[in-house]
């Protein structure tokens, strides 16, 4: 497994992504796409991870867009996990690069999901629901 930081576009292999995406009922690689080929820099940070040659995962932070007062905080966003690599450790890979690199800038970190199996993964890497704030889970570091 390996993890992969792009800088420039995204993998030539993404809409095989962008199909499991779509075919699960998920638009959000849609809009990742569109997010990249617009050129906005959206992102401070994205991932891929590769599994066997193959695009099995990928995920972004970017500034939290809706902040509280609070502490700062960045957003783990667009987040996607093939379904041929899931339980295999893609997640949990994808998931720890993006916490450290977040860390590094901050010491809070959101999700906002509206997936229950999503919200129990994200619990598992330790975040904690929260309620009446733009994203319903978040990591203090």
């Amino acid at each position: 497994m390996q993890v992969v930081r792009l800088q420039d576009g995204l993998p030539e292999d993404f809409d095989r992504l962008r199909a499991a995406a779509a075919a699960d009922g998920w638009r959000h690689m849609d809009r990742l796409a569109a997010e990249v080929a617009a050129g906005a820099p959206v992102f401070l940070a994205l991932f891929a991870v590769r599994q066997g040659g193959s695009l099995a995962g990928i995920g972004g932070l970017t500034q939290e867009p809706m902040p509280d007062d609070g502490p700062p905080a960045l957003r783990l966003r667009r987040v996607f996990v093939h379904p041929d690599a899931r339980r295999q450790g893609v997640g949990r890979t994808l998931a720890s690069a993006l916490i450290q690199e977040g860390l590094d800038s901050v010491r809070r970190l959101t999700v906002h999901t509206d997936d229950v199996r999503a919200e129990a993964f994200w619990q598992a890497q330790g975040f904690t629901p929260v309620s009446g704030k733009a994203w319903n889970l978040e990591f203090q570091g």
